[in-house]
């Protein structure tokens, strides 16, 4: 919207210059003045202050003055318009924007936070999206808050680090943050704030520096991400395992289907409490495979097999499409906040 005002605003400069020339020139050559009386007749006709002629019009004088009133008289009307556009939208738009985005994170539940609309906040924001989650977007950067709002994301321009700032994104109702600014610093003051202000959140923090991840784990980040150490790793699993990375990245079948992994929490209601992972017959019932289970007694990871007893609190990661995981959430009465 900006950028198209700006055009035409460009636009009007370029018709009041070419409207001062033509009115000179026209000056000079029909009534024979010199450059300073044409420039002068030509300012006080545009603008329609009412001075009396510089010198007698001729007929001909007289009905090009009329035609430059009406030129100028269309372009003048114009530029109000387009100039009370553009401050309305710079300050009472702007204004109600701000306000409309405070109501509509003061409805967010189990929100995400991302902190820093760099790269990797870029890349990250699209995907929790994707899966259903609401998303907050919070940078110090103007250029990056309105790249964020243009992307269709609610945005709040501050530091991250602040407690106010914390608290405007719904930090209290939302169920985890992403701590994605390129300054390890930050992210350990962001990480700080965010744990004292909600201890519930779930807070994944990203550390340019390898040293600093165990900082961001004891100031309060439940996992630690180095995206030069992932991309490292990625790179070299695609070298030496292509085709597997490729299915870990984004299963797709025949028929278009895609198969997702997923993680899901056995709720305290699910029905499938008490039961082995035989009893239960998941893949039966759903059509997902269960990769992996993360025990909530023992908080062990394992690969399950059908004597494996199903506990509430238990972490099942499991293979299959997006209604095969659906189904499967149904059984295991898992929340959408609870599945990362």
């Amino acid at each position: 919207m900006f950028r198209s005002i700006n055009r035409r605003l460009i636009t009007i400069l370029f018709f009041v210059f070419a409207l001062l020339v033509l009115g000179t020139v026209g000056y000079m050559l029909i009534e024979g003045w010199d450059f300073d009386d044409a420039l002068y007749m030509t300012t006080i006709t545009l603008t329609t202050v009412g001075y009396s002629e510089v010198h007698p019009l001729s007929v001909a004088g007289q009905f090009f003055t009329i035609f430059l009133i009406i030129l100028g008289v269309s372009v003048i009307a114009y530029s109000l318009s387009i100039l009370g556009e553009y401050i309305f939208s710079n300050s009472l738009g702007g204004e109600l924007k701000k306000r409309q985005t405070k109501r509509m994170i003061k409805k967010m539940q189990n929100h995400i936070i991302i902190c820093g609309y760099g790269r990797v906040g870029r890349s990250a924001a699209p995907t929790l999206h994707e899966n259903s989650r609401d998303v907050v977007i919070i940078d110090s950067d103007l250029e990056l808050v309105a790249r964020a709002r243009e992307d269709g994301f609610a945005t709040i321009h501050g530091d991250a680090a602040s407690d106010d700032v914390l608290r405007e994104a719904g930090l209290e109702k939302a169920w985890g943050v992403v701590v994605s600014t390129g300054e390890d610093s930050l992210n350990l003051f962001i990480v700080l704030s965010a744990r004292t202000l909600n201890p519930d959140l779930y807070i994944v923090a990203r550390a340019v520096n390898a040293e600093n991840e165990r900082k961001m784990v004891r100031a309060g980040a439940d996992r630690v991400v180095s995206p030069y150490r992932i991309g490292g790793k990625h790179m070299a699993n695609i070298m030496l395992r292509p085709h597997v990375t490729d299915f870990f990245d984004v299963v797709t079948l025949q028929g278009g289907q895609e198969l997702w992994i997923e993680e899901l929490v056995i709720a305290d209601d699910s029905a499938l409490i008490g039961q082995t992972v035989g009893q239960a017959n998941v893949r039966r019932q759903t059509g997902v495979s269960m990769v992996a289970l993360t025990s909530k007694v023992t908080g062990q990871t394992i690969v399950p097999d059908a004597n494996t007893l199903l506990t509430a609190g238990d972490e099942l990661i499991v293979l299959g499409t997006r209604d095969q995981l659906a189904a499967l959430r149904e059984l295991t009465r898992s929340p959408l906040s609870q599945t990362r």
